[in-house]
């Protein structure tokens, strides 16, 4: 445990973890409410209550999950670097990361269909799918690589990055308490 204290503080841990809940319950939220009307026309009230109860206690297993992994992959950032730093990392990964599935997801939602110049672009290379692979490798890791390197060498974009941190941490306490409020439904529902 001594080694934990080493990398990181309560309040980082907190912070993280609040980081990594943030992007999971914007975008559960998002996708329970844009089904909530249809579930009450197909059944009820009580029955949309519910999935979206559901859907945010997945949320917030997934959010545990999520920061069990940037919590051990801060580990291999190197212990010269302040915690705060190590925070403002892992977070920012965790974001963008976040954003780039959400991306990904609503790609596939609303059915979007690649112009037929983008299509023949692709097809032309000979090997269409290792020319998406490397482009889709190419605009995530600039997405992961540019903020990585502003946040290692300008104490002012770090502290940019946690200001922002710390703003969003109150409105995630908030996801938190929809949380409780989630679990006690279900709790209800099924007892």
């Amino acid at each position: 445990m001594a080694i934990f204290k080493k990398y990181y503080s309560r309040q980082g841990l907190w912070t993280l973890f609040l980081i990594c809940a943030l992007p999971l319950h914007l975008w559960a939220l998002f996708l329970s409410l844009r089904d909530f009307d249809w579930i009450t026309a197909r059944t009820n009230s009580w029955d949309a209550v519910g999935v979206v109860s559901y859907g945010l206690l997945f949320a917030f297993l997934e959010s545990l999950a999520i920061f069990a992994l940037a919590a051990l992959l801060g580990f291999l950032i190197s212990n010269k670097w302040i915690e705060n730093k190590r925070v403002a990392l892992m977070g920012t990964f965790v974001i963008v990361l976040s954003f780039w599935s959400i991306l990904n997801q609503t790609y596939f939602l609303r059915a979007v269909t690649p112009s037929g110049q983008i299509l023949s672009l692709f097809a032309g290379t000979g090997r269409p799918l290792i020319a998406l692979y490397i482009t889709a490798l190419f605009l995530i890791g600039l997405t992961v690589i540019l903020p990585t390197y502003f946040i290692l060498r300008s104490e002012k974009a770090e502290k940019i990055v946690l200001d922002g941190f710390e703003r969003f941490s109150l409105l995630m306490t908030l996801y938190l308490f929809f949380d409780f409020i989630a679990l006690v439904i279900v709790l209800v529902r099924n007892f």
